[in-house]
């Protein structure tokens, strides 16, 4: 069982939390930083691959515009009822209470929504206290949840194979995946762009033409970016934070994801900005598997409480005020 604990308020600039498999990196101090050389187009560290790091040459090939996720409505829920009978036989709630603790897939390397303290080793983040949110509903106490750490490429696997009860980790509704599992109602709404050494040059798509361009294996923005950009070549990494070292490293020249995985990367390096236009919506959804329609109904009651009662605000405020003001939570849709 994890329990989450507020970090330490820091007085110097947050420290670079970096993957084990970039363990030769040092982590900044509160010295003022040296900005990032430019990467010549071509010119890039000769360092033996990272752990999992697989480099993609343009193929030509453009992946087709994926339909919008309310257009085949996998944005529209299953509306909560005002009492889930949490001991039902044979249902997904009564397993979970009889169990004692709920099962939450999560990582480590996503900051400000999923991370290790580097002081305690305690999971914390946006995600995290999203979990505890669940937990506290149904049992009273947030920190009876135990977290399991998934890649992205095993999210989806881990409902299906009822490894995990839900899947709280800063993943996009779409319709195809949709197909897969069930979402709960979109808690956070994200957009991709580009995140780029200051001194790049590199302001939007237009300028990844030959060059490097890292992102996550099995996630939906590496497709967005070979369809922004087919003349850029790709850098897939296991983590985020790998795409993080990938960058200091001079592997690539930019990263693109969500950005407020982005937000989170910049957050640990003063030398990188988040630039360029929205790429693509990323509505976030809990994940949950596709038969535990009584599972996905109290999730989405949660979060509907947590919008009435300010405590979605109240952890957007705590984590994620350096992707600017909002006026609230993304609104509920349901489909019954």
């Amino acid at each position: 069982m994890t329990r989450v604990r507020r970090p330490r308020r820091r007085t110097c600039p947050r420290a670079l939390i970096l993957s084990a498999a970039a363990a030769t990196v040092l982590a900044a101090g509160c010295a003022a930083p040296q900005p990032l050389t430019p990467i010549a187009s071509g010119d890039y560290s000769e360092q033996p691959l990272t752990n999992g790091l697989q480099i993609h040459p343009p193929t030509g090939d453009v992946p087709a515009e994926p339909p919008a996720p309310d257009s085949c409505g996998a944005l529209a829920s299953l509306r909560p009822v005002t009492a889930p009978d949490v001991r039902a036989p044979g249902s997904a709630l009564a397993e979970i209470t009889a169990r004692g603790r709920l099962v939450v897939g999560i990582d480590q390397n996503t900051n400000l929504f999923s991370f290790r303290d580097p002081t305690t080793g305690m999971l914390m983040g946006f995600d995290v206290d999203v979990a505890g949110e669940m937990a506290r509903d149904l049992f009273g106490d947030p920190g009876r949840v135990e977290f399991r750490l998934l890649t992205s490429g095993d999210r989806f696997d881990a409902l299906e194979k009822k490894a995990v009860d839900l899947v709280v980790k800063s993943t996009t509704i779409t319709c195809e995946r949709s197909e897969r599992v069930a979402f709960s109602t979109v808690y956070f709404q994200a957009y991709q762009r580009l995140l780029v050494p200051k001194v790049s040059g590199i302001s939007g798509p237009e300028d990844l033409a030959g060059k490097r361009v890292c992102t996550v294996a099995d996630t939906t923005s590496l497709d967005t970016v070979r369809r922004v950009q087919p003349e850029a070549t790709i850098v897939t990494v296991p983590d985020w934070d790998d795409c993080l070292v990938t960058l200091q490293q001079r592997r690539a020249d930019a990263a693109s994801t969500d950005d407020s995985i982005l937000a989170g990367l910049a957050e640990q390096d003063p030398n990188l900005e988040i630039v360029g236009p929205p790429l693509q919506s990323e509505p976030y959804g809990i994940g949950v598997n596709k038969g535990n329609e009584d599972l996905v109904r109290f999730v989405n009651g949660t979060l509907d409480r947590m919008r009435a009662d300010g405590t979605w605000m109240r952890l957007y405020d705590s984590w994620l005020t350096v992707l600017g003001p909002v006026t609230g939570p993304p609104t509920a849709t349901y489909r019954d």
